[in-house]
C-alpha cells in the first residue's frame, strides 16, 4: 500500500499564497514497490463534489482546471515521490479540503486531505 502525507494547508487572507506538499511512500512491511505515475491535487468544498485542481505526469506535463490556471502551479520531485501545489492570488471560493492523489501501478491512492481556508 502507498501512504500519502500532506502538509501546507491553513488559513490565509484573500490574495495570499500557500504551498501544499504531498509525499508518497510505501507502507513499511507491505513489500510494495513504488512506480508513481500521475500525481495530482483535488479539492472538495462543503456541499460540493470533489473536483480536479491540477495533475502532473512523471515527465512534467500538467493539467489545470480552468479556474486555477495562472494562479496555481503544480510540480513534482520524482526522486522524492513528492508533489507540490503552489497557490497564489487565493480567493474565498478556493476554500476547501485539498486532497493529494497518486497513481501507482494503476491503482489510485488518496491523501487524508488538508484544509485551506481563504478569508475575505
Amino acid at each position: 500500500q502507498v501512504q500519502l502525507v500532506e502538509s501546507g494547508g491553513g488559513l490565509v487572507q484573500a490574495g495570499g499564497s500557500l504551498r501544499l506538499s504531498c509525499a508518497a511512500s510505501g507502507i513499511v512491511g507491505s513489500g510494495i514497490v513504488l512506480k508513481i505515475d500521475a500525481m495530482g491535487w483535488y479539492r472538495q468544498a462543503p456541499g460540493k463534489q470533489r473536483e480536479l485542481v491540477a495533475a502532473i505526469t512523471p515527465g512534467g506535463s500538467t493539467t489545470y482546471a480552468d479556474s486555477m490556471k495562472g494562479r496555481f502551479t503544480i510540480s513534482r520531485d520524482n526522486a522524492k515521490n513528492t508533489v507540490y501545489l503552489q497557490m497564489a492570488s487565493l480567493k474565498p471560493e478556493d476554500t476547501a479540503v485539498y486532497y493529494c492523489n497518486v497513481k501507482n501501478w494503476g491503482s489510485s491512492y488518496w491523501g487524508q486531505g488538508t484544509q485551506v481556508t481563504v478569508s475575505s
